[in-house]
């Protein structure tokens, strides 16, 4: 008899599928969040020690334990007993010192892993099970959601795979793909599974313009932080608030409800998985997550509660555009002004209410991302920049100067 622990989230569940695939009524599958594993663990080693069943194995997937219990497998291991524990969390590489622990964030052609995409590996390797064209396709759609690599190669099937699992009960997730991984040579979505998803993209789309206008920025460390309350859609959430906001260090997602806290970035410099292990937490360099201990509270929550929302860029600018050879107009908290432009050297620079401010950035996207930062500004509106320019203007001629022909053509403009 096999027995699987695995983690409660896509990745985690089909490893449940796979496991069904290949051993059918053979096999226990319990589905724990990150803090009741353990628990499950300690149950099953009392309960084999018992009953004293060699034949039985377990198999830990997506999950990792914690020191006692690791201590305990060595020791069931070490008298007999079958563990198998495969993940690929970088918190969790210290398990690879024992037989039993296999942990790889990549797999040996180079591609990072999911703990799906290792089970299948591996249980080709001892022929539990065959491959197949629809398996194939439903594990890479697994791994490319799980690693975030879904949006680099443009692949939305396997992010609509994940809106759907969270549509669905686990069991009632399970049920459909075990039914089309075991009749089907092409996985596709369903009719019924096509139109659920179509309304599901249309709410997910309405929350997150919610969303936007709800976070803050303050630094927490040496790191600039978006944080934004939700309970729902943290992945889609974290995606479109870093795009929007590159000048942000990582996005944290605070679900009180849950008392958990999510962290996403979108930078190859960032690793949130540090970050998350600080507060006792742990994941994948681009999305973490830890429980929202004190610590956590009075970082994320209770000392950036009084902090207004970051406010939006302007959308639909015609002439106050970001990178314009004319100067790109800035509004801040305090209600001044900064205005960036290209000086005669070619590097950008700023003016804080008409003063030059002491630095110069090689690039627009270097001076944009440092006072987003370290000013809270975000672009302002066309009639703010118009009247910005008119008023340059005036002074201009007053002071008897030629004026810009470029910045009179767009006052005339409007």
């Amino acid at each position: 008899m096999f027995h699987l622990y695995s983690h409660n989230d896509l990745d985690g569940v089909s490893c449940g599928i796979l496991a069904r695939l290949a051993f059918g009524s053979k096999v226990e599958v319990r589905y724990h969040a990150v803090h009741s594993l353990n628990a499950q663990v300690e149950r099953y080693l009392l309960q084999q020690a018992e009953q004293n069943q060699p034949e039985n194995m377990l198999l830990i997937t997506d999950l990792a334990v914690s020191p006692e219990i690791e201590a305990r497998i060595n020791r069931f291991v070490t008298s007999g007993g079958k563990v198998m524990l495969l993940d690929h969390h970088k918190t969790s590489l210290h398990l690879n010192a024992h037989e039993w622990g296999s942990v790889h964030i990549h797999h040996e052609d180079g591609r990072t892993a999911s703990a799906t995409s290792l089970l299948y590996e591996y249980m080709q390797s001892r022929e539990w099970l065959q491959p197949s064209p629809s398996l194939d396709q439903f594990v890479e759609w697994v791994r490319l959601y799980d690693t975030w690599e879904w949006e680099k190669v443009g692949e939305i099937e396997a992010k609509r795979l994940n809106d759907l699992f969270y549509l669905l009960s686990p069991e009632q997730f399970e049920t459909r793909m075990l039914s089309r991984l075991q009749g089907s040579s092409h996985f596709a979505f369903d009719e019924f599974e096509e139109k659920l998803l179509t309304l599901e993209e249309d709410k997910i789309e309405r929350y997150i313009r919610r969303k936007r206008r709800e976070m803050t920025q303050t630094f927490i460390g040496e790191e600039c932080v978006g944080i934004v309350y939700a309970e729902s859609y943290h992945s889609e959430l974290a995606s479109e608030l870093g795009k929007g906001n590159p000048h942000l260090d990582y996005i944290a997602i605070l679900n009180l409800g849950g008392r958990r806290m999510s962290l996403r970035t979108i930078h190859d410099h960032m690793d949130v998985a540090d970050i998350a292990k600080r507060y006792g937490g742990g994941g994948h360099a681009k999305a973490a997550g830890c429980t929202m201990n004190e610590e956590v509270f009075r970082l994320y929550a209770a000392e950036p509660f009084e902090l207004d929302p970051l406010p939006l860029d302007a959308p639909r600018n015609a002439y106050n555009v970001k990178a314009s050879e004319h100067g790109v107009l800035y509004d801040t908290p305090g209600k001044s002004n900064i205005l960036l432009y290209q000086s005669g050297s070619g590097n950008w620079t700023a003016e804080w209410d008409k003063e030059a401010l002491p630095f110069d950035f090689p690039s627009f996207e270097d001076a944009e991302r440092h006072i987003k930062r370290h000013y809270g500004a975000w672009l302002c509106r066309d009639d703010r920049y118009v009247q910005f320019l008119s008023e340059h203007w005036l002074r201009s001629r007053r002071r008897g100067l030629k004026p810009d022909l470029d910045e009179e053509k767009i006052i005339d403009d409007l």
